[in-house]
C-alpha cells in the first residue's frame, strides 16, 4: 500500500509548501486539477510546476471537461501519471491512448456515484491505475462512504485476470478509521490530503503505515 499525499489548492504557494513537506517522505504527490465546469471549484493548474524541482512522481488528477485536452499542459507539468475522470470525457479509449502516446503512465477515475460497469473493459487492461472516488469529487473535507469498499472488491475481481494489472487507488476521506478496511478490500494507493498534515505529518504517516502492516 502506498500512500500519497494529495493537493487540492487554489494557491500554488501553498501547493509547493506541501511539496516541500512531503520531499524525502513520500515517493508520489497527486494534484488535484479542477476546471470550474467538472464541479464548482477551481484549483491549480498543471502548468505552475514545469518548473519544479522535484524527486516526487507527479499524478495529474483531472476533474475537468474533456480531460483529453489537458493532457499536454499535464506533460509541461512534468506528470509521471495522468488520471482522468470518465464522467465529462467523451471517448475513453481516446484518452488513455493519447496519454500513452507521450509517454507516461495512464489511469481513468470514477466518481462516487459512478458504477464499476461505466469503465470501458475494453481498455481496462492498457491503465496502470483506476482511481476510485471515495467521497464526491471536487472538494475536501469529506466522509469516507463505506460503500466503495465494495467497488473495490469488484475492481480486484477483474483484474485478476490481467496478466498485468492495473492499480487501485482510493481518493477521498481516507483516514486512521478507515485505511485497514480499504486495504483489505484490494486497494493498493491512497490519496490522503489535509488529514496527513494535522499535528506531526511524519508522525502520521508512521502511524498510517503501522496500521498498514499490521493488516
Amino acid at each position: 500500500m502506498e500512500i500519497v499525499s494529495s493537493i487540492l489548492t487554489t494557491d500554488f504557494n501553498e501547493a509547493k509548501e506541501i511539496l516541500h513537506k512531503c520531499e524525502g517522505v513520500l515517493k508520489r504527490v497527486s494534484i488535484d486539477i479542477i476546471d470550474g465546469k467538472f464541479v464548482d471549484n477551481k484549483t491549480v493548474t498543471p502548468d505552475l510546476f514545469s518548473d519544479i524541482d522535484t524527486s516526487f512522481n507527479l499524478d495529474y488528477h483531472l476533474m475537468v471537461l474533456e480531460p483529453v485536452n489537458w493532457i499536454e499542459r499535464c506533460i509541461r507539468g512534468q506528470a509521471d501519471r495522468i488520471i482522468g475522470h470518465i464522467e465529462r470525457m467523451t471517448s475513453q479509449s481516446e484518452f488513455v491512448g493519447k496519454v500513452q502516446e507521450v509517454g507516461v503512465k495512464v489511469g481513468l477515475a470514477i466518481d462516487l456515484e459512478t458504477p464499476v460497469e461505466s469503465l470501458d473493459s475494453d481498455i481496462l487492461n492498457n491503465l496502470d491505475v483506476v482511481l476510485v472516488m471515495s467521497v464526491k469529487a471536487g472538494f475536501g473535507g469529506q466522509k469516507f462512504h463505506e460503500d466503495v469498499l465494495e467497488k473495490i472488491k469488484k475492481l480486484d475481481l477483474i483484474r485478476r485476470k490481467d496478466e498485468t494489472p492495473f492499480k487501485i487507488h482510493v481518493d477521498g476521506g481516507v483516514n486512521f478509521d478507515n485505511i485497514k478496511r480499504i486495504v483489505s478490500a484490494g486497494a493498493d494507493e491512497v490519496s490522503i490530503g489535509r488529514t496527513l498534515f494535522k499535528d506531526d505529518f511524519i508522525e502520521n504517516i508512521e502511524r498510517l503505515e503501522k496500521i498498514i502492516g499490521d493488516n
